[in-house]
């Protein structure tokens, strides 16, 4: 059985696949990428025409979106919640929760603050985007406000990954005092973790 390719930039949502891979302990072949691919990495287009990161080959098949890989990634771990579950319906609709909902004004803020020339860097967007997320972020403190350690099913799975990326960015972005106080003890929790502090180790290691 050949490895699967996991094609990263440090930090990006890819983080989330990576941080995944080691908390579930899966050897993958992992390929560094300078940000934004679609500028500085044109051999990429060959393997991913999107242009976009995470790009994850196993078997001959390309998958694209950061919540689908770390599903994979979870099948048949503890970091997986199944269909058996009480929890399964809330955990599924955190992962698409996500990206569509939270890392999206993220990725605008990302935009006119990092990618675009000076010249073309909006001010009023990145505000705007930024109350943006802060709306949409208070669902994880409305979801954590019972005391429980992680989001669903009584233990840390794929949704405190792909939710915690989420708020993870938005700290680099100088946007995390839109969290609330039990949301960033969690991210706290999230960020201890050794898998998410290997994830962050090799993404340097590999540079």
């Amino acid at each position: 059985m050949t490895r699967p390719i996991l094609y990263h930039c440090p930090d990006a949502r890819s983080l989330r696949c990576l941080w995944a891979v080691e908390e579930a302990e899966i050897d993958v072949d992992l390929r560094l990428l300078k940000f934004p691919p679609r500028a500085f990495e044109p051999d990429y287009r060959a393997v991913n025409p999107l242009m976009t990161v995470p790009g994850w080959i196993e078997d001959g098949r390309l998958m694209t979106e950061s919540a689908a890989i770390c599903e994979r990634i979870a099948e048949g771990t503890p970091l997986e919640v199944r269909r058996s579950e009480a929890d399964y319906w809330d955990y599924r609709n955190w992962l698409h929760r996500s990206d569509a909902t939270l890392t999206f004004p993220l990725a605008i803020m990302i935009r006119y603050t990092r990618v675009e020339p000076e010249e073309r860097r909006l001010v009023q967007a990145v505000e705007d985007y930024r109350a943006f997320f802060g709306g949409r972020a208070k669902s994880i403190e409305a979801a954590l406000a019972d005391g429980r350690e992680w989001l669903v099913a009584g233990r840390f799975t794929i949704a405190d990954i792909v939710i915690g990326y989420a708020a993870f960015l938005a700290t680099t972005l100088g946007a995390d005092d839109v969290l609330g106080e039990v949301t960033k003890a969690w991210l706290g929790r999230c960020m201890a973790r050794e898998g998410f502090q290997r994830a962050r180790t090799r993404q340097k290691a590999a540079a």
